[in-house]
């Protein structure tokens, strides 16, 4: 079902984005980054955190860590990583295929600056087994991300 969310989504605001299904996994930075023959840092993980009372989602490059301080000033609290059960709840999709399209509630959404040292990024697409190939500004666009500077460098 979380596949089919993404590809609806996709239809629904940009045809020309079709989601790559593979055979491999890509549930992780490094197994997509394999399955896909790109660098680590071009897979946009999507992290779901809780700051505050708010959950939110961050998309970020697949080699860039949360840095602590960064966050707290960007969004007034410490993040808490969402447990996986509250991230299924949250998107509809598990861990591993986490990504900012095809939600089922709005959602904040920020998309951390390291995105911007690639042409071309790699999100999730709803499961362990699929993505999807944009430029970070129209992803940015696509899901009225905010940019923020919150990994370390």
């Amino acid at each position: 079902m979380s596949r089919e969310s993404v590809r609806a989504f996709f239809e629904a605001n940009a045809p020309d984005i079709e989601p790559v299904v593979l055979t491999d996994s890509t549930a992780t930075v490094v197994e997509a980054a394999q399955a896909l023959g790109v660098q680590e840092g071009q897979i946009a993980k999507t992290l779901a955190l809780k700051v505050g009372d708010e959950r939110i989602l961050v998309v970020m490059a697949g080699t860039g860590r949360l840095d602590n301080r960064k966050t707290k000033d960007a969004f007034g609290n410490r993040p808490r990583m969402l447990p996986a059960d509250e991230v299924l709840g949250l998107t509809s999709h598990p861990v591993g295929g986490v990504c900012p399209f095809g939600l089922p509630q709005p959602v904040r959404v920020f998309c951390d600056t390291s995105l911007r040292a690639f042409d071309e990024v790699w999100p999730a697409a709803g499961d362990r087994n699929s993505s999807v190939c944009l430029t970070p500004d129209r992803l940015a666009k696509l899901v009225g991300a905010e940019w923020v500077d919150v990994s370390q460098h």
